[in-house]
């Protein structure tokens, strides 16, 4: 529970700061009829109301396993993240359209000093919000902080696109302002689908750690024979294991018990972030456990996966 309260109290502050921003931008983009910048102001208000889903997701996340959801409700966080990605979709339609509408009409903004001054002071804002958001996100292995930290990044982005061409269009140059708004939207699909990609992951059930690391693992367990038929699933920070062990078939169940338990704690000490290990005993009339021996069926790289 420590877990989604940390994450519950970030994903809270960046919703009153992404409120600041978005009123900033939307207001003065509105009076000074900017269109990137009140394009800017809308990309920020999804970023509010993202904020929202993953509050939405996070609590549904943090509730416990019941009898109808045995392995937990996590994978809602992900489902949160994916929400994010069809918001900053919708919030690219929107800028298109905009962009369209002022490339066919015409029309020069009101660029003024001030103009400059808020679109400064919101990306200092946005940049802070993201490393900060990130770096959390990146230490709980919080799939849905990530997945926000690198939708604000794409405001930085955009923020940085509308500041050039406000310098545009005070230049003289007045479809500045339309082509940055698609240039925005470009950033914005490109993040999208960056978070479905990593969403996906764990909802199609990904291998969550490479299989050589358990294998060597359990056989680094006395009494272990072979190890086969490793899966992995899960969250980066939420994993469950199973596997087949070969255990000499002269030892007793009870001994034979003893050895799938040192094997489940040899990979929960050695991966926190396990959560289950479920193994299966098969017995061996012909077992060498002072050898390893690694299943020919598989070839996984020593590598441990992530989420993110």
């Amino acid at each position: 529970m420590a877990y989604y309260d940390a994450v519950r109290r970030i994903l809270m502050i960046i919703f009153l700061l992404n409120i600041f921003t978005a009123l900033a931008k939307g207001i003065y983009g509105l009076h000074t009829d900017t269109l990137s910048m009140s394009a800017d102001g809308l990309h920020s208000f999804f970023d509010s109301t993202a904020n929202i889903i993953g509050l939405v997701g996070i609590s549904l996340a943090a509730r416990p396993p019941d009898r109808d959801h045995p392995y937990g409700h996590a994978k809602y966080e992900s489902f949160a993240a994916m929400g994010i990605a069809i918001l900053l979709f919708a919030g690219c339609l929107q800028l298109i359209v905009s962009a369209i509408g002022r490339l066919q009409s015409g029309g020069s903004p009101n660029v003024t000093g001030l103009s400059f001054a808020v679109m400064a002071l919101t990306l200092i804002i946005n940049v802070g919000v993201s490393s900060y958001e990130y770096i959390l996100g990146r230490r709980l292995k919080s799939s849905i902080l990530v997945a926000d930290s690198l939708h604000t990044r794409s405001d930085v982005f955009a923020s940085l696109g509308v500041i050039l061409g406000l310098l545009a269009v005070r230049m003289g140059y007045p479809l500045a302002d339309p082509l940055i708004a698609l240039f925005i939207c470009a950033l914005i699909v490109h993040t999208g689908l960056e978070i479905v990609r990593e969403s996906s992951t764990a909802l199609l059930d990904r291998a969550a750690i490479d299989e050589q690391v358990i294998v060597d693992l359990a056989r680094s367990v006395k009494g272990v024979c072979t190890c086969h038929a490793v899966r992995t699933r899960g969250m980066a920070e939420e994993i469950y294991v199973d596997l087949h062990i070969g255990v000499d078939a002269s030892l007793s169940m009870d001994m034979a018990h003893n050895v799938g338990e040192d094997v489940e704690r040899a990979i929960k000490s050695s991966i926190p972030a396990v959560r289950d290990v479920v193994v299966h005993l098969e017995p061996r009339d012909h077992c060498d456990s002072d050898k390893p021996h690694h299943s020919m069926d598989h070839k996984p790289s020593p590598r441990i996966k992530e989420d993110h």
